[in-house]
Formats: structure tokens, sequence, C-alpha cells
């Protein structure tokens, strides 16, 4: 009787141990399944978001941008350009959610162009043109009947020949809209300056440091991604005041509503990201607004 006491006994005691055994891994399992699908919901909280952009300085704004957007949710992928045509291609073929590069004016003579339905998200900086020279110091020693070579983006034309116009170089004709201005419109050319208006702007930089006639038109990213200092190297500078030519975010109508799109536009415009733009580029490149 007592061995089999002591056999029930020991039964009893295996039972138990199991079922607390079980109890356990069937709670641990589900703390593990908690775990896990906490993990799954914060994965699926954040939102990837594909931003095309040039190499300097967009992308490097963006960079800096990146961990800002982390905090909020937004992982930030950064596709870089060499070029103006393919973002807004890319942007066009969904292959972007945005993308970082153009000015306004760009924008519009590119949706007039391609037929593009794209909007303006929100304006983050603008890149002040520079006027370089190998051979001269000033505009004033520009001599009669120099080469100026300049963008054959004509959505820059009529912004180079109102910084022209603002050095005293050139008048244009009177009641012409500014922004559409081209070599056509001009009125006055005292030192009969002559124009090539053909170089693709991101040869801009070569064509310079070649000696190549005797000003160039840069615009200021070229200049930066070229190692140039687009604040001290250009013999004039054109005025920030009153600039049209805001870099902007660009996004397919209908995506500036869509909160990580907003949210991109409210951290790069927000105060850490202007006075990274400020102590990075010292007037090169000037947060919109100031």
């Amino acid at each position: 009787m007592k061995k089999l006491l002591l056999m029930l006994t020991t039964l009893f005691v295996i039972f138990a141990l199991a079922a607390c055994g079980g109890g356990n891994t069937q709670e641990n399992a589900t703390e593990e399944n908690q775990e896990g699908t906490t993990e799954t919901n914060e994965t699926a909280e954040t939102v990837e978001l594909v931003v095309g952009a040039s190499n300097v300085p967009h992308a490097e704004i963006l960079e800096e941008a990146k961990p800002l957007l982390a905090e909020k949710g937004i992982e930030l992928k950064i596709v870089p350009f060499q070029d103006y045509i393919l973002p807004n291609k890319a942007l066009n073929d969904k292959e972007l959610d945005a993308n970082y590069f153009q000015h306004i004016p760009y924008l519009e003579q590119q949706i007039k162009e391609f037929g593009y339905d794209f909007v303006n998200a929100g304006g983050i900086h603008i890149e002040p043109i520079g006027l370089y020279s190998q051979k001269y110091k000033s505009v004033e020693e520009l001599p009669d009947g120099a080469e100026i070579i300049m963008s054959n983006s004509v959505a820059d034309h009529g912004r180079i020949l109102s910084m022209l116009e603002e050095k005293g170089l050139i008048k244009l004709k009177e009641g012409v809209e500014k922004i559409a201005a081209t070599v056509d419109d001009i009125a006055e050319n005292p030192k009969n300056l002559k124009f090539t208006t053909d170089v693709e702007p991101g040869l801009l930089p070569q064509v310079y440091n070649q000696g190549e006639g005797d000003a160039v038109l840069i615009n200021a990213n070229y200049a930066l991604d070229a190692g140039l200092d687009p604040a001290n190297d250009p013999i004039a500078v054109e005025s920030p005041e009153n600039n049209p030519y805001v870099n902007i975010i660009a996004v397919r109508a209908g995506d500036e509503n869509r909160p990580e799109i907003k949210t991109l536009v409210e951290v790069l415009q927000s105060e850490e990201i202007a006075n990274f733009i400020t102590e990075t580029y010292k007037g090169a490149v000037i947060p919109a607004g100031q």
C-alpha cells in the first residue's frame, strides 16, 4: 500500500510540474507573440519615402534631415541625380515619392513642356547664381565684346539676364516678363556682350575651369559640386531678395496632402535645417524666407 501511495504521489507531482511548465510555456509564447506583434506594428508604422535629389546641396540637406524624419516614423531613401531631366521623369513614372532639385520657374517650364501633373509642396532654399571669370576680377573689367557663357536651360535665362541687368551690364525691354526673358529681349547692351547659351548646366564648372569665354554663369549647386565657393569665387552674385527661384519639394498632384510629404516639408523648413544650411554653405545656399 505504501508503495502504491508513493507511486501515486510521484505521478501527481510529475503531472503538476508538467502542467505548470506547460502553463509557463504558453504564457511565454503569448508574451513572445505579443512582442512580435508589437515589433510588426512598429515596422508597419514606419513609412518609406523615396526622394530624388541633386548631389549638392539637396542630397546633403536631406541627409541632415534623415534622423529628424526617423523620429517621426519616416525612413528617408535618397536617390541622387546628376541632371535636371531624369528627376522629373522618375517622379512622373512613380519611381519617386518626391524630388528636390528644381526651382519654381523650372518646374513650371517642365509642366508646360511635358504635361507633368506636379505641384510645389513647399519651398526650402535659394541658390544665388554666380558670374565666374578666370580673366577678370569685376564686372566693370569685362571688355567690349566679352563672351558670356550660360546654361542651355531656358528656364534660367530670364534669371541670368535679370541678374546681368541688376549689375548694370544690360537692360531688358520695357514690359518684358523677366522670368521668361531671353537674349532677344535685351534692349541695351553697352559692352556688346556675346552670349553662348547652349551649354549643359552640369558642364559649366568645367567650362570655367578650362578658361573658356570671358565669364561663365553657374548655378550654385553645380559650383559646390565642383569644389567652387559660390559665395566668394564669383565676380558677381545674384541678389536673394525677392528671388522667385526657390528650390522646392515637387510631388505628383494630390500627394502634397500625404502626411509624410507634409512632415518632410515641415522638417526641411525647420529651424534645425535652416541653421544647418546657413552654417554649412555660408551664403552659397540660403534658407527660403531669410
